[in-house]
């Protein structure tokens, strides 16, 4: 019976191993060291510290005193948050809410070559309004900013990543 089952796993993995499955493993990137030139205060900024942090492979530089010894540099050009009327009802009070979070960056090296020259990443969610429960929709807002944010982290990473030579 032992023999039976240990026959059945392994025919249910040979599958797997035939499709060309593998874990997910940190991104492999072109440099070792950066400097993300963004405030200490601003979220974006350290949920992509601690991604790259996380990877183990890249040193992230804080100082800006040692900006300098970075192998490559990101640069924000523009972090914003808008929020826009998208939808009104027939007495003009507002139903539907329309947000958005715009993120613009290069990534510099040293000798003043762009391997990443000024590109815009958009994120945007749509979202009902009601003024009976606005603390809710309040904290739905919040809460829907942190999930554009960390998709719009996730893309630098890979636009990162995807750098193979400076």
């Amino acid at each position: 019976m032992a023999h039976r089952r240990t026959l059945l796993t392994g025919a249910l993995a040979l599958p797997l191993a035939a499709c060309g499955f593998k874990l997910r493993a940190p991104p492999d990137f072109a440099f070792t060291s950066i400097y993300i030139a963004m405030p200490e205060a601003s979220p974006l900024g350290n949920e992509l510290r601690r991604n790259l942090n996380g990877t183990g492979r890249v040193e992230v530089i804080t100082d800006p005193a040692r900006a300098l010894q970075a192998q490559v540099r990101l640069e924000p050009t523009l972090d914003q948050r808008e929020r826009v009327v998208a939808g009104l009802n027939s007495s003009g009070q507002v139903r539907e809410l329309q947000l958005r979070l715009r993120f613009r960056f290069r990534l510099r090296t040293p000798q003043g070559t762009e391997p990443i020259p000024e590109v815009e990443i958009l994120q945007q969610r749509d979202m009902s309004f009601n003024e009976s429960v606005v603390l809710s929709k309040d904290a739905e807002e919040a809460l829907l900013y942190r999930n554009m944010q960390s998709d719009i982290v996730q893309q630098i990473m890979r636009r990162l990543a995807a750098v193979k030579t400076l």
